[in-house]
């Protein structure tokens, strides 16, 4: 049996143009966990090590010799994050990254339940020692009706690109439902230049 790519069998959720477009998004699930500040410190890594460490995990199962139900092989999907700015944040003319609340997120498939998440992460919280395991969450999130685009570059760069989907929603009769946006990471910022950074940027969408 042939490994499940998401690059290859999902291009419309996570290749899309650079370019907006609108989507409609049924319920997902997911293992999340919640954090707040700057991206760049180091409790941001430790969130993105948490959520990685169980998703591997519950990857792993068949070579401990545990199938789940329905299980088959495939490749971890990327990392998403849920973005907003504390109440403080929000006075701000100017982007706080201290002020960043943020929701991070790895969606599995299917025969992944929350029962099975939760089995997994008891026994990973006896093997490693990262205490955020424990803020560790199984979810079923819901977008439903958003606008979505690759950008291309820089995450500093991102208003150029967020400004695009907004002109298409005006073009489209379309709102933005709430400030808060959805990014995922396509490319390892640890090994791609900032230039080439590949993030999709998704805002759920109303029509006026």
């Amino acid at each position: 049996m042939s490994k499940f790519e998401w690059r290859k069998s999902l291009k419309e959720i996570y290749l899309p143009k650079s370019e907006p477009s609108k989507i409609n998004l049924p319920s997902f699930n997911y293992i999340t966990i919640e954090g707040q500040g700057n991206p760049n410190n180091e409790l941001f890594k430790v969130n993105v090590e948490a959520l990685y460490s169980l998703a591997y995990a519950i990857k792993m199962l068949p070579k401990k010799g545990i199938v789940p139900e329905g299980y088959f092989d495939y490749t971890v999907f990327p990392l998403e994050g849920v973005w907003d700015l504390d109440e403080e944040g929000r006075k701000l003319d100017y982007l706080n990254k201290d002020h960043l609340l943020y929701k991070l997120m790895i969606r599995q498939p299917d025969f992944v339940t929350d029962n099975l998440a939760q089995i997994v992460l008891d026994q990973l919280k006896q093997k490693k020692k990262n205490p955020l395991l424990e803020n560790v969450k199984f979810e079923s999130i819901t977008e439903g009706s958003c606008v979505q685009m690759m950008h291309v570059g820089s995450y500093d760069d991102e208003p150029r690109t967020f400004k695009q989907m907004e002109e298409f929603c005006m073009e489209n009769g379309l709102q933005r439902v709430q400030k808060t946006h959805k990014e995922i990471y396509i490319s390892d910022a640890r090994k791609t230049q900032p230039e080439k950074l590949k993030t999709i940027l998704r805002f759920q969408v109303e029509e006026l």
